[in-house]
């Protein structure tokens, strides 16, 4: 007897009809810079979650996005709104490889640092992942957003002289898996994924702030302020706080610039093939040459003695 396997979830889910995607993407020309979206979102979450996690606040979220980047010279294409069934056992992912992880020794900044111990994906968010991220030839240069009820980050927080470590587990409200963190370790198929797990109802920030980890290769920082596992002020998108500004130039650490030299953006030309940007030229952390000067030279946090 031939027993047929049950279908992977990218396989059988399907477009959400009663969003409009022609609509939406009223605003997208040929010729501008242009980054393809793709949002998963289960049908059988729990109930609870889908109460404070509703698929109309992401969509909220994103047009939120749309308006931001609009601003910095980038179109946010929407290609799809997907649900279907999901295994419950995805539902909720520990993503860090706890095994290949330990502090930094503070000698070198964080993006430096990442280059020697990048994070690793555990194998249950890489299942996960591919299960739901369907095959495709762009899957490199397409970002997927996808919803889940719960996103939990690993990380050490130690004290001024690097000799006390904490292990913090974080759950996370959204998670971009960046290239200044993962490098090449992530599969490029699923290199594009961002998760979320919590709805920003004041600020509908959360999709842009994702999306800027990936699209910008930079951490939580922002002007004079260097990067930090999490930043809380009034300043700009990439910081925990109200302010959604993209700046420019060495004064804004170059954000604005970097964005615009994505690999996940290309221009339309007049028949309708992307023309992409530039893939990275090494491993895609922070320092990767293509983003050439376009960077920012700082201290670790190791105190001199």
């Amino acid at each position: 007897m031939i027993v047929s396997l049950p279908a992977v979830a990218h396989d059988a889910w399907q477009e959400v009809k009663s969003i409009d995607v022609r609509a939406i993407n009223k605003d997208v020309k040929p010729g501008k810079p242009t980054v393809d979206i793709g949002i998963y979102y289960a049908a059988n979450f729990d109930e609870k979650f889908v109460e404070a996690v509703p698929l109309s606040g992401i969509m909220k979220e994103f047009m939120q996005a749309k308006k931001i980047y609009s601003k910095a010279g980038v179109q946010l294409n929407l290609l799809w709104v997907k649900s279907g069934e999901l295994d419950p056992k995805y539902f909720s992912l520990q993503v860090s490889n706890l095994q290949a992880s330990k502090p930094d020794d503070g000698y070198l900044n964080m993006y430096k640092e990442a280059v020697r111990q990048p994070n690793i994906l555990s194998d249950h968010a890489q299942s996960a992942f591919e299960t739901i991220i369907e095959p495709d030839e762009n899957n490199n240069r397409t970002l997927y957003l996808i919803a889940l009820q719960g996103v939990y980050m690993h990380y050490y927080d130690g004290d001024e002289k690097g000799r006390n470590w904490n292990s913090t587990l974080v759950r996370t409200g959204g998670l971009s898996f960046p290239s200044y963190m993962h490098g090449s370790t992530i599969p490029n198929r699923i290199r594009g994924v961002i998760t979320l797990s919590r709805y920003d109802d004041k600020n509908h920030k959360i999709i842009a702030h994702e999306l800027g980890h990936k699209l910008m290769n930079v951490s939580h920082e922002y002007k004079s302020v260097s990067p930090q596992h999490e930043i809380r002020m009034n300043g700009g998108l990439m910081v925990y706080g109200t302010g959604l500004e993209i700046p420019s130039g060495a004064e804004g650490r170059w954000h604005k610039e970097r964005l615009h030299l994505s690999p996940y953006l290309y221009r339309a030309d007049k028949n309708g093939n992307r023309v992409w940007n530039e893939d990275y030229k090494e491993e895609g952390f922070y320092y990767d040459s293509l983003y050439g000067d376009k960077v920012v030279q700082f201290e670790g946090q190791r105190k001199k003695r």
